[in-house]
């Protein structure tokens, strides 16, 4: 099962130091062209895109999770978007990815 994200470049950073592959996009062109790409990937099975990414392709994002079941689109905040009572970038990798990232287990 393959991880892809799609984001602003610190956030890709962050997910590729998870193990997650993925590609920085500023444009919606460029974000739409990446998701279309991936979203044909047989062997990929969940497409992380931020919001401020989600936000610019919006049509698109909603158009695909409606029409295919698979590879699942999964939206975290971008950068400075966390809002009240939700996950931080931080809990959203270490669920998906399944491990802790600089923290004690005691945390």
């Amino acid at each position: 099962m393959k991880f892809f994200c799609i984001a602003d470049e610190d956030t890709v950073r962050g997910f590729r130091l998870a193990g997650v592959a993925g590609e920085a996009t500023a444009t919606a062109d460029e974000a739409s062209r990446v998701l279309d790409r991936v979203m044909g990937e047989p062997d990929c099975a969940i497409v992380i895109l931020t919001s401020t990414v989600a936000d610019l392709i919006r049509d698109r994002v909603e158009e695909l999770s409606l029409e295919r079941d698979y590879p699942l689109i999964v939206e975290i905040p971008g950068p400075g978007r966390r809002a009240a009572g939700t996950r931080s970038l931080r809990e959203f990798v270490q669920e998906a990815v399944g491990i802790r990232l600089g923290q004690s287990e005691g945390r």
